[in-house]
């Protein structure tokens, strides 16, 4: 079962409850959960979409004239900007004209639009050494009850997966993940209310990923959510390599996983028994840091080539995958990690603070449109 169809109810959750307070409210875990603590610590191929006027009910915008100052950008496919280097995308809205960004060093998760003032949902202590940090993030699907956030963040000695709910503090859900000097990031995924898939990257070490008794390179499946749990998560699939990265298509149901192995860059499709099948290999290693997919489309960004490539999903009829088309290419500087709407539009973020050239608007996050799968085909 796939948890991907509440996506338009849980963002519509996400900023109704912020249009009215950051971090209001609280939720009711049991003592337990609530005395325990988190532990230590371009391309001619491009559409930028520019924001049109968005509801009352969603994220604010600016009134009036166009501000002015350094953080903003003249591009109208800027949606966010001076940001620390991003390290997780999800769109805030149906139209994808807000955005909610993971920063990666500062812990901080953040609501904003174009032009509109940043609100903060959640700040993780982490520890931000290497690559390591606020690794990635996902709302609880039942948020508009609970207002739950789970994390992957790093701290002194691990990762682990965390949550957090409004005026409390990081409880730890699953710990001992190994941490390394890099091949720390990884990606949650809700497959359904009850099932969580953490994938785990290799912490610079390929023969923890392919060791059973390890965490480390690893597509885990987590169904013991509390914090007062200890229930060993279950392993689906070993051998994850660096930036290990999950996303889904709300059109076909299919889940995708991106990394970077020791002898190529992999794009792998998640089956239900979380087996992963290849899609396509980058023996040349472009650095591939991120994915989205809706419609026909799956979207690969690589951090090496500042550039996003178009995929179009294989299907019974076409089983066969067309070599990747560029659709993005250094424009934004380093890409990081995307989001897409199920119209088909796409949010990725830049990386630049971590690892290019910053500009006096970066970080940001950039929406635009591609080509669809049918004209990939062309």
């Amino acid at each position: 079962m796939s948890a991907r169809p509440r996506r338009l109810r849980l963002t519509a959750a996400v900023v109704g409850v912020v249009a009215v307070t950051a971090l209001g409210g609280c939720a009711d875990f049991g003592a337990q959960d609530r005395a325990r603590s988190a532990g230590p610590f371009s391309s001619e191929t491009l559409a930028p979409v520019a924001p049109s006027p968005t509801d009352p009910s969603q994220p604010p915008t600016s009134d009036g004239p166009p501000p002015s100052g350094p953080c903003v950008d003249p591009d109208p496919a800027v949606i966010a900007t001076c940001l620390d280097a991003t390290s997780a995308v999800m769109v805030g809205d149906a139209q994808g004209e807000s955005t909610i960004v993971a920063e990666r060093t500062t812990g901080r998760i953040v609501l904003t639009a174009r032009n509109a003032p940043k609100k903060v949902l959640a700040t993780f202590p982490v520890d931000a050494s290497g690559d390591g940090g606020l690794l990635d993030f996902a709302m609880s699907p039942t948020y508009d009850q609970d207002r739950l956030i789970y994390a992957l963040v790093s701290t002194a000695s691990d990762n682990r997966v965390v949550r957090i709910a409004p005026g409390d503090v990081p409880k730890p859900i699953v710990t001992g993940i190994p941490r390394g000097t890099t091949g720390n990031v990884g990606s949650l995924h809700f497959r359904s209310p009850s099932e969580l898939l953490v994938a785990t990257g290799d912490a610079g070490d390929p023969a923890a990923a392919a060791d059973p008794g390890s965490l480390a390179g690893k597509l885990l499946l987590v169904t013991a959510l509390r914090s007062d749990s200890t229930a060993r998560p279950r392993v689906l699939a070993s051998g994850l390599g660096a930036n290990a990265t999950i996303c889904d298509n709300a059109s076909s149901g299919r889940l995708y996983l991106t990394d970077r192995a020791p002898t190529a860059d992999r794009l792998q499709i998640i089956d239900t028994s979380g087996t992963l099948r290849p899609l396509w290999t980058w023996p040349d290693r472009p650095g591939v840091s991120g994915c989205a997919a809706a419609g026909e489309s799956v979207l690969v960004s690589e951090a090496g080539r500042q550039r996003v490539e178009l995929l179009v999903e294989p299907t019974r009829q076409n089983p066969t995958v067309s070599p990747p088309v560029t659709v993005l290419e250094r424009r934004y500087g380093v890409l990081g990690r995307m989001a897409a709407t199920p119209s088909g539009l796409f949010q990725v973020g830049t990386l630049n603070k971590q690892s290019g050239r910053p500009v006096a608007t970066d970080d940001r996050v950039v929406r635009f449109l591609p080509p669809n799968g049918s004209q990939s085909r062309v």
